[in-house]
């Protein structure tokens, strides 16, 4: 295109540290994570579960079982699975949706799918036999396998779903969890496994008067399909004749964005941010290639993916994708010296550039296309790859709404106003995503009552307190499976499969040695907590240049991270 040269001319070091610093101070709030709104009161209708038919109702359970899970997800079932294995099969599994799935159970809206190699992300492909369709699988596909896994392992006969926790409390005298659940249950339990999941309590942006907004509303995760038509890779055929509006251009707005442009007779896109969006390339799995696979290959496979992605370099890539070739080298990590430090620099700059590259080579209009750029880091927000997105801003009927930075001003009756403009829509789609830095029981939904009486929350005033981001002193026998202290990766399901997998062993362990209670002493925490603390003073650094974001909790950009 004509407009290339604007965009992609060779900026400075120092011009573009500018740009960075220029597009992070205008998005920088004082209220930071608070600026969000939960889904309770006015809000609640935004968490109704709409794939479930309501009035569903059971009788209490009253039982005594060896371990209570808490979430059906990939940490929950990776878990039971290994005790299954293992012989464990005395647990109960709690479930707030209506089957398992977790993040995929509930985002179920059009052209969902993994931003991940299935190959890698999906959990347990070699104990399953299932062959992935393609080389980033769809969310129907997703969901379909953590019901496989679910009827693999014999974990229906466990679950209890459309079911919540209402109060979990040790009984020192018996050495037991009590849990009572939503559903007037009775549970007693040697130990708990706490796997809540990140991407699950949605969040709204906090704009003025969403609650007046007087056509249809919801949030990506309860997509509502008796409204829009379709499903999750057909044409919306109910949009036709409607203007829709969706907040958001995060990893969620990155998806939909092409099939809204498909389907609705206008379709306008609300931008605080701009989104980088690389490379997709997907392709269909090859059945011979997924035959010729050796034993073992699953584990070398998720291996070499988080060794590419983290700056290990590995000396074959086995993924070959945008992910391992943008994030070949770590540009977050602690440089040991100044030369290092603008090397890491000039590497993260020259990635960008490229994204912003391909934005002035696809979007049409010079004018959309610098509206659409993103100058802050690589690793400020998770990259997005798509091949549809971009194009969509080519459509007549697709229109940007750019806020500089600032979010949308006010919703109406009627429509969204931006810098003093209406914007009519008949529906309003929230693309806000969820609470990833909010305090840990807050996302939960329930608030575990320890030793003494002492609750989570409170024992963690000041900051969370583990062993590895598992265990918490004062909480026995209680393991966590969660991204609080504990182990992360780009392949979040990675990440949960190691800690689920570390979870299962010390509960077998406890359960076929007879040790009644397992918790960490107060040096062990703070000895994790200190290793934790120099190893994040390259993140810290990194994320105090970068935009607002859940990463950075909304541009705090501080050590607080060490300690949640």
């Amino acid at each position: 295109m004509a407009h290339d040269e604007i965009y992609t001319e060779n900026l400075s070091i120092d011009q573009l540290r500018e740009k960075y610093q220029a597009e992070r101070q205008k998005r920088l709030r004082s209220d930071g994570v608070a600026q969000y709104k939960e889904l309770v009161g006015d809000y609640e209708e935004f968490d109704r579960d709409p794939y479930v038919e309501p009035g569903f109702t059971r009788d209490a359970v009253i039982e005594e079982v060896d371990v209570v899970i808490v979430g059906g997800g990939f940490g929950g079932m990776i878990a039971a699975a290994n005790l299954t294995k293992a012989g464990i099969t005395n647990f109960r599994i709690v479930e707030k949706g209506g089957d398992f799935g977790g993040t995929w159970y509930w985002n179920r809206y059009p052209n969902a799918a993994c931003d991940v190699e299935s190959y890698v992300y999906l959990p347990l492909l070699e104990e399953t036999g299932y062959m992935p369709t393609e080389k980033y699988a769809k969310a129907p596909e997703i969901f379909a396998y953590c019901q496989l896994l679910g009827r693999t392992f014999d974990l229906y006969r466990a679950a209890l779903f459309q079911t919540e926790i209402a109060d979990m409390r040790w009984d020192e005298n018996l050495k037991r969890w009590r849990v009572a659940t939503s559903r007037a249950d009775d549970i007693s339990a040697k130990f708990i496994v706490i796997a809540g999941g990140v991407l699950h309590k949605a969040k709204l942006p906090g704009i003025p008067g969403i609650e007046t907004f007087a056509g249809r509303a919801f949030h990506t995760s309860r997509w509502d399909y008796s409204y829009t038509g379709g499903s999750s890779q057909g044409l919306m055929d109910k949009l036709a004749d409607k203007r829709v509006g969706i907040i958001g251009t995060g990893a969620t707005a990155v998806q939909v964005v092409p099939k809204l442009a498909e389907s609705a007779k206008e379709l306008f896109v609300f931008q605080r941010t701009p989104a980088a969006v690389g490379i997709r390339g997907n392709k269909p799995t090859d059945s011979e290639w997924f035959s010729s696979l050796k034993p073992g290959w699953q584990a070398e496979r998720i291996t070499n993916f988080t060794e590419a992605v983290t700056g290990a370099q590995p000396e074959i890539d086995l993924i070959q994708d945008e992910w391992t070739r943008m994030m070949r080298v770590d540009t977050r990590k602690l440089p040991e010296n100044e030369e290092e430090a603008q090397e890491l620099e000039r590497i993260d700059f020259e990635n960008m550039q490229g994204i912003r590259q391909r934005i002035a080579q696809i979007i049409e209009d010079p004018k959309t296309a610098e509206l659409m750029m993103p100058w802050y880091g690589q690793g400020c927000k998770r990259p997005c790859f798509h091949d549809e997105y971009l194009p969509a801003f080519n459509r007549p009927n697709v229109h940007l709404v750019d806020t500089d930075g600032k979010g949308v001003d006010q919703v109406t009756p009627t429509g969204l106003v931006v810098n003093g403009v209406e914007y009519p829509v008949d529906l309003l789609i929230f693309a806000s995503g969820f609470e990833v830095t909010t305090d840990y029981t807050h996302r939960l939904g329930f608030d575990p009552v320890g030793r003494d009486g002492i609750s989570l929350s409170q024992a963690w005033s000041e900051g969370p307190a583990t062993l590895h981001g598992v265990l918490s002193r004062g909480f026995p026998n209680m393991f966590m499976i969660s991204t609080v202290q504990g182990a992360q990766a780009t392949n979040f399901v990675h990440s949960i499969s190691e800690v689920a997998k570390h979870v299962a062993f010390l509960l077998t362990h406890c359960v076929t040695q007879n040790i009644a209670v397992i918790e960490p002493s107060a040096d062990a925490q703070e000895e994790w907590f200190q290793t934790l603390f120099a190893q994040l003073w390259g993140v810290a650094r990194y994320n105090a240049t970068c935009t607002p974001g859940y990463l950075n909790s909304e541009g705090g950009g501080d050590m607080r991270s060490a300690r949640a």
